[in-house]
């Protein structure tokens, strides 16, 4: 099974590299955490087989950017359109971009390389 994830980063944002370091790592457990369960005292994930492979081998992760919040919107539509998992960051703004919540990165699965290309174009 080839699986992968893809996070989408702003380029137009120019964020420091931890701040990029930081964003990325929270679109990608972010992305899993879309199937938490937290009706009990613990956190219960209900993953897909395809993101249970993922997570048990390869992990393979890809970071790419886009040019603008207009792109990484468009980008996170059509994933959620064609149902694959996905996390879209919204950062408070309380270290970089003035207080103003801003649109930082998308993760785009993990799930199978032909599906994540779809939205990302290979």
């Amino acid at each position: 099974m080839d699986v992968k994830q893809v996070i989408i980063v702003r380029k137009d944002l120019n964020m420091r590299k931890g701040k990029i370091a930081a964003q990325v790592a929270h679109a990608s457990v972010g992305a899993l955490l879309t199937t938490r369960d937290l009706s009990k005292n613990h956190v219960q994930l209900n993953l897909p087989d395809v993101a249970r492979y993922w997570l048990d081998n390869s992990f393979t992760k890809i970071c790419v950017y886009v040019n603008s919040e207009d792109e990484l919107v468009a980008l996170d539509a059509l994933a959620s359109e064609l149902g694959i998992m996905k996390c879209l960051i919204t950062d408070n703004g309380k270290t970089e971009f003035n207080g103003v919540p801003t649109k930082t990165c998308l993760a785009i699965g993990p799930d199978l390389v032909d599906q994540v290309n779809l939205v990302t174009a290979g």
